[in-house]
């Protein structure tokens, strides 16, 4: 059965497939965007989480099946992953959507837009968060220019690199972070730091060990030594760890042993508080760099993958940093410690470097003051953007 290009006197059909937490933010504004947009109704399916589930999509599995990275955790989930590939790509089929909608996640969301395209050629593919094809294995951009027809991509380097790499046609639509700048800047560090009574005299240290179990177990003990040392070396801290709720409890269980009470906050309004109130922060790398960015924070950044994996990526990597906030500048402003570099030796010393007042700290902060004019874009916000494109490519269709 061939899906029609849609006519705006009709719902608009859209499969949408999401494999974590910050797609489904990603895709919940979105939806919100097209159904500001759209005069007739709006008819969802797929795979996401409570954001997208917010705006009506009907899911065909909890999004938590899929939510999983690394090449560990990958492998030993792999039965359940390529079963919920099979079942998302039959689900899929059976909705004859207008439009397929992928999110980030592309070891997930690629595979089944890849088999889409095979089973269903006529469909048109939209996909939300470029791979990181600038940073490492290039040849995914003319890979995927098979089975993705238009690219909304979040950082503004991105459409040249692909056009250089053979994807896709790209649009850059700005970074989503922007649109929540103004609420960011208006949580009250102080009314937080009062809540938790903390002391005045002891610098805050935001604490960040990343999202997903397999790089929180990596590296929670690599920051708990480096904390360690930070405390011998500059007297006792604050210690803050945002996290989500549903693993709130576990990383309270986890950081029971640390030279400092820490205190683990859930919700963004608490998270962007902490990004504000801390003196620096120690994260993983990922898109937390932008959000820290965006708060103004200063930050170290260390990371770890698991040791056997390192020698079969180090090829692989053409880019000469892995911060997205370095990315953006252009430069690398902000201290990166990766795989051997990594140790509590080396955290805790830049961290030292950044806590007290000094030249350090000061180029950070004129580089985090640089970093929102260079994730803008025109035309709109990129949720608004983002509509406008897949509803053009909803009613252009696929060439037949």
């Amino acid at each position: 059965m061939r899906t029609e290009r849609w006519r705006p006197d009709e719902p608009l059909r859209l499969f949408v497939v999401a494999g974590e937490h910050s797609g489904d933010r990603l895709g919940g504004k979105l939806l919100a965007a097209l159904r500001a947009r759209l005069d007739s109704a709006l008819i969802i399916e797929g795979v996401g989480g409570p954001d997208m589930l917010a705006q009506g999509m009907a899911p065909i599995f909890p999004m938590s099946d899929i939510e999983v990275m690394g090449f560990g955790p990958v492998i030993k989930r792999l039965p359940l992953l390529l079963n919920r590939i099979s079942r998302t790509v039959t689900a899929a089929c059976a909705f004859a959507p207008h439009v397929l909608l992928i999110i980030d996640s592309p070891d997930f969301t690629h595979r089944v837009a890849a088999r889409l395209r095979r089973q269903r050629p006529e469909v048109p593919v939209i996909d939300y968060v470029s791979p990181t094809v600038w940073a490492w294995r290039p040849g995914r951009a003319k890979a995927m220019a098979a089975y993705v027809d238009h690219l909304l991509a979040l950082l503004p380097f991105e459409p040249e690199a692909h056009a250089r790499l053979g994807g896709p046609p790209t649009t850059y639509v700005g970074h989503p972070i922007l649109e929540r700048l103004d609420w960011i800047k208006a949580q009250d560090p102080v009314v937080l730091a009062a809540r938790l009574k903390l002391a005045a005299e002891r610098p805050v240290l935001t604490v960040l060990p990343g999202s997903r179990p397999g790089i929180i177990r990596r590296l929670l003990p690599l920051f708990r030594d480096s904390v360690r040392l930070l405390t011998e070396r500059i007297g006792p801290l604050e210690i803050l760890m945002p996290s989500v709720a549903d693993r709130r409890a576990e990383l309270a269980a986890q950081t029971a042993d640390w030279p400092a009470p820490v205190h683990v906050l859930d919700g963004e309004a608490d998270k962007f508080a902490a990004f504000r109130l801390a003196r620096a922060t120690l994260a993983a790398s990922g898109t937390v760099t932008l959000e820290l960015a965006a708060a103004g924070a200063p930050m170290v950044v260390g990371y770890r993958v698991e040791r056997w994996v390192a020698p079969f990526l180090r090829p692989m990597i053409k880019a000469n940093t892995v911060v997205l906030a370095n990315l953006v500048l252009g430069e690398n402003a902000f201290p990166e410690l990766l795989q051997e570099d990594c140790t509590p030796e080396k955290l805790a010393g830049a961290l030292a470097a950044l806590i007290p007042d000094g030249e350090p700290r000061a180029r950070q902060l004129a580089a985090l003051a640089r970093i929102p004019a260079r994730l803008g874009s025109t035309g709109g916000t990129p949720s608004e953007i983002g509509a406008d494109k897949l509803i053009e490519l909803a009613m252009r269709g696929r060439p037949s």
